[in-house]
């Protein structure tokens, strides 16, 4: 029998110290051949990156393995000298991490970052170097690849950024390719991109890939074999379509389940009163990448019309760029509008100034995308929360009572008035931001890409406690996202933007069974694993 391309074999990471409970990685074993995606599901905590990260030797540095082996190339790799892995780094196993941004270095043109990984290890004369670069962008599908590689991270969309973080791991031609969530929080469209180049580069390169994932979508689109993960342990393993079709653990019928997009029964028009109004607004940037380099003029939104009623969701769906997130900004006046007008509740927004402003903030509250980086870490979760209350008047007292409500209603419970952010999960800070901004009784809410990047059982989770909310608060919401299951889960109806304009409005049972604009029928295509789950529900429907 052929030895498998990597074998992991009853895998202990975590702390010397501690025994079972501090163990991140408990009796892993997996195997991923040549030719073949194997893919690691998992929820955050589950072991998959400190799995991914124990192959390279890039565990932190106060945590080891404990006990098992990983074997390629007929040795152990937690046997290999530093020197040994560093040279394997890169060139027999390759890496793609979530987020390119952060492993790119932001000081150096991409160009020359690829060319450094092919000088470590290649061997291959420096006059051949660029011509390289250029080939692996080709390759990778980045547009013009001569001029790209001139330029810093900075200056690339999300995508690209991960094509670039693919075209370096490509670049030694490893054998084993590991990537550790590469599509998290990116467009439909290009995450759809990204996971047909790493399966199209997979099979014409022979190479095995090791695909960390929370999506089961993403599974049922790419993956031979599939390793459910929780809390360090497996608890399932086995092809894909036997795995996805007849799933042994109910953790793995839990996971199926939580993924948005079944919709729920609503009414066919709302007969509510419009609350929020936007009449032919419009808002344009111009943005000049380098010094001398002309200006470009880039449309955030033009002659933009959509009415929000009373008790409704609408959401607002679109790729990056579209000016989804402009949209919400010039709601807020953070960011004014070029021309148009913005009515709430009757009342002109341009027009308000002062205390009207800021009575008018309390009323409309936003929940961002990233929780991380929307509470203060300096400051314990109740003093978070209490602050605003407090702005517009009550008291300390009364302010702790209303945190300390609203945290029982999110589901994390008056104890964590006390905690920081960091002592809680992302799916926990989103609830915490969810809460602060009910703390101040407003009657919209505007969530702006909310669960993006959250795992599916997370996500789940606050996607039933937003609908809660509305219902029992007759809360309006103005749901910002680029997933379409997410916006068929919670909105009433549905407005679809590309660069800054409205293609198509319509009721989500409506747009999902009858798209009107081609545009929305590509992102329709795009969404990972829909074909699995749309024969999934009929299966369910005629059982």
């Amino acid at each position: 029998m052929t030895e498998p391309l990597l074998a992991i074999r009853n895998l202990v990471v975590g702390l010397p110290v501690g025994g079972d409970r501090n163990r991140a990685v408990d009796g892993v074993s997996i195997e991923v051949n040549s030719n073949e995606i194997v893919c690691l599901v998992g929820e955050s905590g589950s072991g998959k990156s400190m799995t991914a990260h124990a192959i390279l030797g890039l565990l932190p540095s106060k945590v080891a393995a404990l006990d098992g082996e990983i074997r390629f190339g007929g040795r152990n790799l937690l046997d290999m000298p530093p020197r040994e892995m560093r040279a394997l780094r890169g060139r027999d196993i390759a890496m793609v991490f979530q987020e390119p941004l952060t492993a790119l270095n932001p000081l150096a043109r991409v160009g020359r970052q690829v060319a450094e990984a092919i000088r470590t290890h290649a061997g291959i004369p420096d006059k051949h170097v660029d011509a390289r670069v250029q080939e692996l962008f080709e390759q990778v599908g980045l547009p013009d690849p001569a001029s790209l590689a001139s330029a810093y991270p900075f200056q690339l969309s999300g995508g690209q950024r991960q094509r670039v973080m693919i075209a370096m791991a490509l670049a030694n031609d490893p054998r084993l390719l590991i990537a550790d969530e590469p599509t998290t929080a990116l467009d439909v469209t290009t995450q759809r991109q990204i996971l047909d180049l790493i399966a199209s580069l997979q099979k014409k390169r022979d190479m095995g890939v090791l695909f960390i994932t929370h999506d089961i979508g993403v599974v049922a689109d790419i993956a031979d074999r599939v390793v459910v993960l929780r809390q360090g342990k497996v608890v399932e393993q086995g092809a894909a379509a036997s795995v996805l079709n007849n799933p042994a653990d109910d953790y793995t019928r839990n996971l199926l389940e939580a993924v948005p997009g079944r919709g729920s029964v609503r009414a066919d028009e709302s007969k509510n009163a419009p609350l929020l109004e936007i009449r032919n607004l419009n808002k344009v940037f111009t943005t000049r990448q380098r010094f001398f380099s002309p200006r470009r003029r880039v449309v955030a939104a033009e002659n933009l019309d959509l009415v929000l009623n009373r008790g409704d969701t609408l959401a607002v769906v679109g790729e990056s760029g579209s000016g989804k997130s402009t949209l919400a900004r010039m709601v807020l006046r953070l960011i004014e509008p070029d021309s148009g007008q913005i009515m709430f509740d009757g009342t002109p927004v341009h027009a308000l100034k002062g205390e009207a402003l800021r009575q008018f903030r309390r009323k409309v509250q936003i929940v961002f995308q990233d929780p991380y980086a929307s509470l203060d870490p300096r400051l314990k979760v109740g003093e978070s929360i209490v602050r605003g209350p407090m702005a517009f008047g009550a008291s300390r007292a009364e302010a702790v009572a209303t945190a300390s409500r609203w945290l029982e209603k999110v589901g994390l419970g008056a104890q964590a008035l006390d905690r920081f952010p960091h002592e809680f999960s992302g799916g926990q800070r989103q609830r915490i931001c969810i809460a602060r901004a009910l703390a101040l009784d407003p009657v919209c809410l505007i969530a702006d890409e909310a669960v993006s990047a959250l795992d599916v059982s997370v996500q789940a989770q606050v996607l039933k406690l937003l609908s809660e909310l509305k219902a029992e608060m007759g809360l309006s919401m103005l749901f910002i996202t680029h997933d379409l299951r997410v916006a068929r889960e919670i909105a009433d109806r549905i407005v679809v933007m590309q660069k800054g304009h409205i293609v198509e409005e319509a009721r989500s049972a409506d747009l999902f069974g009858n798209p009107g604009a081609d545009y929305t029928r590509r992102l329709l295509e795009a969404v990972p694993g829909r074909a699995f789950f749309e024969r999934r529900a009929v299966a369910a429907s005629t059982s």
